[in-house]
């Protein structure tokens, strides 16, 4: 059975609150992932339709999220962005395309030493977010992100289920990834960065 109700305490920045319904009862525990594929973030005061269910602690979660008057989404356009495959295969493509004599050997080690750093600024702003931390600003992310660490961010977003559903982030994040290849492309393609690779190790 549905339920209709009004989002109260809501956090922004840990993607959860709780939903208080309309006939009385108790209070449900409602996180972001629980609402319908593409929706917008919620504040205080929404009102939404959900189900409900108890979690293993015996706790009360809403579950299948729709804002009132939203329509039933179509799960077979609802497929969730393959992160971890992305960012997996541009790496291996990227250290391919390097053997093949087609990349200088600076392009996948920058690639892969950001990615590294990326995959571990993504993944400790995900523990600050769930303990009341310092968090990671968005900026700097993005910023790791635009130098070459998209492909770790791909990998961490899906891994730790993190900034995967803020539509603002996201569209910067995907701004950055494609901003990135198109430098690097250039870069390789004037020469410049083969002759980057011959400044710093001297061939």
């Amino acid at each position: 059975m549905r339920l209709a109700g009004r989002i109260s305490g809501w956090n922004e920045d840990k993607g959860y609150g709780f939903v208080v319904p309309h006939d009385g009862g108790a209070r449900a525990f409602v996180h972001i992932k629980k609402f319908q594929f593409g929706s917008r973030r919620p504040v205080d005061g929404d009102l939404i339709s959900y189900t409900t269910f108890k979690d293993d602690r015996g706790r009360l979660n809403a579950a299948d999220v729709r804002f009132a008057g939203q329509k039933i989404e179509d799960r077979k356009l609802a497929t969730p962005i393959p992160r971890l495959a992305i960012g997996i295969c541009s790496l291996l493509s990227v250290i391919i395309a390097t053997i093949l004599g087609f990349l200088p050997t600076i392009v996948p080690a920058g690639y892969l030493l950001l990615s590294c750093l990326s995959y571990l600024m993504y993944t400790l702003d995900k523990v600050a977010s769930s303990k009341d931390m310092r968090r990671t600003p968005e900026a700097n992310l993005h910023f790791v992100d635009l130098l070459g660490g998209w492909p770790g961010a791909l990998i961490a977003q899906q891994q730790s289920r993190h900034k995967t559903v803020k539509v603002s982030f996201q569209s910067v994040f995907w701004f950055t990834v494609a901003t990135n290849i198109a430098v690097v492309a250039w870069l390789v393609h004037s020469g410049i960065a083969h002759s980057l690779m011959a400044s710093l190790f001297g061939g």
